[in-house]
Parts: C-alpha cells; structure tokens; sequence
C-alpha cells in the first residue's frame, strides 16, 4: 500500500504525522526518552517484529529525529539516540500523557509528570511563552501564517465563518 506523501502539505499538522504519525515510530521516541539506545533493549520494550523495528528506527533516522551511531565494530552494533529534533518532540509526548491519564485510564494514571524538585504531579497545560497565559479555546485560535498557501487561508476563513476556531 502506498502512503500519502504528507511532507508536501502546507499543514504543520501533517508534515509532523509525516515524520512520526505511525505508532511504532511514537512508542520508539517514548522509549529514547526513556533512555533506551539499543536495537535489542527497543525490540524487548516494544514486543516489535525486527524488521517492523529496522523500518521505523531508519524512518526516524531518516526523518532526523534519531542518529544511528556505532558502538561495536565486531560485530557492527549501532545505538540510536535522539536528535535535537526528537528531543523537542517530548511536549508531544507529554500531551499524550495527560490526554491519555484524563480520557483513556478509567483505573487511573499508570505514567506521571512530575516536578523534580517536590515530586508533585504536575497540572500540565499549554502556555503561550510570550504571555505565560494558558492557551484555550476563548483566548486563542488558528490563523494562516506567512507561508500558508490559498487552501490553508480559505480553509481558516471558513471555520472563521462558522465560528470553529
């Protein structure tokens, strides 16, 4: 089957599902912050198929969120360790995390984020960093940017239109 090439589209939205929209590649980088390297300590983690695992290790490689370095020259063994680009991937992962804790955990949350200092769970929102104001829904909403084409400029206006954003 033939995937769509989303790392054409205008959307920041699914130039980013382009790179890690598959959900081996997410549980990889959730392992990486873990602090996993190794072929075989993901491949134990994740219960993955080794081939499944080769692909999604060299997508992620490929797509610059991991480097694939060598740590063994007999036999060739490789570690794969985040790039600067991956490690800015872990506001993502975090609001997975609360997503996850506040509507699929019925049981209650199984992963926390919590301060370092005090060890209290934190309430986690997202802040506009210019304001420290909380970004929702009333306050802030989706504009084109500079480069946003004519597809994206309408498709805001119409939701502009029916009061969406």
């Amino acid at each position: 089957m033939k995937h769509t090439d989303f790392g054409r589209m205008p959307c920041p939205i699914a130039r980013s599902l382009g790179k890690v929209g598959e959900w081996w590649s997410i549980l990889i980088l959730r392992d990486a912050f873990y602090g996993l390297t190794r072929f075989d300590e993901f491949e134990k983690s994740l219960k993955i198929a080794p081939n499944m695992l080769t692909r999604r290790l060299a997508g992620l490689v490929e797509g610059g969120l991991m480097e694939r370095r060598q740590y063994s020259a007999r036999p060739p063994r490789y570690e794969y360790v985040l790039t600067k680009a991956g490690r800015d991937f872990k506001p993502v992962l975090l609001a997975f995390v609360a997503w996850g804790n506040d509507h699929l955990a019925p049981e209650g949350a199984s992963l926390l984020v919590v301060s370092r200092e005090t060890g209290k769970p934190a309430d986690q929102v997202l802040v506009d960093a210019r304001t420290g104001l909380a970004i929702n829904d009333e306050d802030y909403m989706f504009a084109p940017g500079p480069a946003a084409n004519e597809i994206m400029r309408m498709r805001l206006d119409e939701m502009g239109r029916r009061g969406v954003q």
